[in-house]
């Protein structure tokens, strides 16, 4: 039996100074100068003297902690270490916690959260919708640093399997975009994603190579802008995403076209693919570009006029040539990616896809609401005018390195 009672314990007052109430058997009581007491045992092992801590008193009463000191010593006769054993229990359980605390689900809706708030209403419910329906039934309460590429890439032919392909592209974006912030934020070591290239066969009727993934337009952009050749052809692809029309409808521009104080770009109907004239709204970016070229080439009728003649625009495969300079292979960009790039990413910000596809100036399917329209090529300008500025701010921001959530999902 132990030297302290309940009474004396109770009894033991605070003093100037730290002090102890010996119970025998290395175990103690110390009392704070505050006041607090806390349930202490002292032990020799391997010839050190060290120090386990039982708790406090009186949430240990001086019956438990005596039962934890004799089965310390028991602990200690058999030769080990209860403090360690005691810390390394800790540490299992924080383990666990931290474990518990970062899920799939759980990394995927920190990420949403961080980053949703720059994105338009539409685009964020798509892309959680998507996760919600696609990924965090399958994968969502498993250890994010515990998914091997074949199990996400199980879950993706789920999404295959029903003739989704798209979405299996865009979910497969969403998770790389995530395992490399989880990376970022040393939640995991590397991005299992890149194991995936290639991994799901391409949508059908995605012939031409366009970049939609935001981390690489802003690198695109950028090497845009570094462009070493020609100003005119540097020029030319530093407007291409910005108004997104085909590559000989900007090729062959004329400056007799571009009305830059009402800010927009006629383009007659000759020249359209559809034979119809075509309005394209210029955003503060697109004139800015214009404004910066203008004193290279405006005495040629062609904002993009040949090096060799400025009685001849660029030639069709100017553009093409220079994003191969840039390292594009054809199936990462060609010059008619841009109009991708846009249309995949518009409609991801939430954008009604016949305002796209107006400012796209695509065929209209329906020929006898088309033969009404008396002037199809003026619908919705105020709306693709905000539209188009939206888009240019944007751009502006991922050429800039501006950490911002991918349009594409």
């Amino acid at each position: 039996m132990g030297k302290l009672t309940d009474k004396a314990i109770q009894a033991a007052a605070a003093k100037v100074k730290d002090y102890k109430l010996t119970d025998g058997d290395g175990l103690y009581l110390l009392v704070k100068v505050n006041g607090t007491k806390s349930w202490r045992m002292k032990y020799r092992i391997g010839g050190k003297e060290k120090c386990l801590t039982i708790g406090p008193y009186p949430l240990r009463s001086l019956k438990d902690a005596r039962q934890i000191a004799f089965e310390a010593r028991k602990t200690i006769a058999d030769g080990q270490d209860p403090s360690a054993i005691k810390q390394a229990e800790k540490a299992a359980v924080a383990e666990k916690t931290q474990v518990d605390l970062e899920t799939v689900e759980n990394i995927f809706r920190e990420w949403f959260k961080k980053f949703s708030v720059n994105w338009v209403e539409g685009h964020a419910s798509k892309i959680i919708r998507r996760l919600e329906a696609d990924l965090f039934p399958y994968l969502g309460k498993e250890g994010i640093k515990d998914i091997a590429p074949s199990k996400l890439l199980m879950v993706l032919r789920k999404v295959e399997a029903r003739g989704a392909i798209e979405t299996a592209h865009r979910l497969l974006n969403n998770c790389g975009q995530v395992w490399r912030y989880a990376v970022a934020t040393g939640r995991v070591e590397r991005d299992i994603t890149q194991d995936l290239k290639g991994a799901i066969p391409p949508a059908k009727g995605s012939h031409l190579g366009a970049i939609t993934e935001p981390n690489e337009i802003g690198t695109l952009l950028r090497n845009i802008e570094n462009y070493s050749g020609s100003e005119v052809i540097r020029h030319a692809l530093k407007l291409a995403p910005l108004v997104f029309v085909r590559p000989g409808e900007l090729r062959q521009a004329k400056w007799s076209e571009f009305h830059l104080e009402e800010e927009i770009w006629f383009i007659p109907a000759e020249r359209m693919k559809g034979r119809r004239p075509h309005v394209v709204p210029l955003s503060a970016q697109a004139k800015a570009v214009l404004e910066s070229i203008r004193p290279l080439t405006s005495d040629s009728e062609w904002v993009f006029p040949t090096p060799q003649s400025k009685t001849r625009c660029i030639s069709d495969m100017a553009l093409l040539s220079a994003i191969r300079r840039m390292g594009y292979e054809k199936e990462e960009m060609t010059a008619h990616g841009f109009r991708a790039m846009a249309s995949t990413n518009l409609e991801q910000m939430g954008f009604d896809s016949r305002l796209i596809e107006l400012q796209l100036a695509h065929a209209d399917s329906n020929e006898i609401r088309a033969a009404y329209k008396r002037e199809p090529h003026l619908l919705r300008l105020d709306e693709r005018s905000s539209m188009m500025q939206q888009w240019a701010d944007y751009l502006e921001t991922l050429k800039n390195g501006a950490k911002v959530i991918p349009l594409r999902a």
